[in-house]
């Protein structure tokens, strides 16, 4: 079942006189939305007993939760120091957003540096085989685990990419972030069939099953040469991509993402509108 939800808290949950998370599975529920994305991206930085509790708040509305994993990982460096913390930073997640009663993590799987991307690609492949591997032995591969396409041009994370990687374990989904995508083609995201056409990679990659449960972050996204600069909101008429031209393509391809809005502030709002726009059509 298609799922529209936020990241995070916005600035009208904040203006409500709301703080931290007591409150949020109640808000997403009463603006009629169906998820909501946790972030961990300074670390993971709460208790067990408190993921617990925010995970009963979820689980009392209905809401589905699922975690985003700390932004400091990457799987393509060269310090072995790092590459463990990377591998740490996405189980402590699995570990907390299990107490919280995800289902599913986002990551972002690293950056060039100064290597060629060939290179970089290619020890991302081979660490996130050792990652699976670890996955495995501490028991959430029952999870989805998805790494993210990324926004610059000096990551990794194109579609193609993203959809080679989920082809090395059975709980790796992809993450389309379209406003990356868009980013990195430099606005090139125009028409329903560009997004059929990005559909239509995923699926001859890795199948139609995680196709149909991928995840998805879709915000309007300024960028310049080198891609993303920083997430802007629907009311937003310079830069895209249109939210309506991707709801008619999953419409047209019968597909049920989980959707998350990571406007500028206004999440919760552009994810209604988004869910408002497709059940429309």
């Amino acid at each position: 079942m298609i799922k529209f939800g936020p990241s995070g808290n916005s600035e009208l949950y904040h203006g409500a006189g709301y703080q931290g998370s007591s409150n949020s599975a109640l808000w997403v529920k009463e603006m009629g939305l169906d998820c909501f994305e946790y972030s961990f991206g300074r670390g993971v930085n709460l208790s067990e007993q408190k993921a617990l509790e925010i995970g009963e708040l979820f689980k009392a509305q209905n809401i589905e939760i699922s975690v985003h994993c700390p932004y400091f990982i990457n799987f393509a460096g060269l310090d072995e120091e790092k590459i463990e913390n990377s591998y740490g930073y996405v189980l402590s997640s699995l570990k907390a957003g299990r107490l919280m009663g995800a289902k599913r993590a986002v990551f972002h799987p690293g950056s060039l540096g100064k290597q060629q991307r060939e290179d970089a690609v290619n020890l991302t492949k081979k660490r996130l085989e050792i990652l699976a591997q670890k996955i495995e032995d501490e028991g959430y591969y029952d999870m989805i685990i998805c790494p993210e396409t990324m926004g610059k041009s000096a990551q990794i994370g194109t579609v193609k990419e993203i959809a080679e990687f989920c082809t090395i374990a059975p709980f790796y989904y992809p993450c389309v972030d379209f406003g990356h995508v868009n980013s990195l083609w430099q606005g090139k995201l125009k028409s329903p069939s560009d997004y059929l056409d990005i559909f239509s990679t995923i699926e001859s990659t890795c199948g139609f099953e995680k196709l149909d449960n991928m995840h998805v972050h879709f915000s309007k996204i300024m960028y310049s040469q080198k891609g993303e600069i920083k997430h802007l909101t629907f009311e937003d008429d310079t830069y895209g991509p249109n939210p309506k031209d991707f709801l008619i393509a999953v419409k047209e391809k019968h597909i049920n993402p989980f959707i998350v809005s990571e406007s500028a502030g206004t999440q919760d709002i552009d994810a209604k509108f988004m869910k408002d726009v497709y059940f429309s059509l």
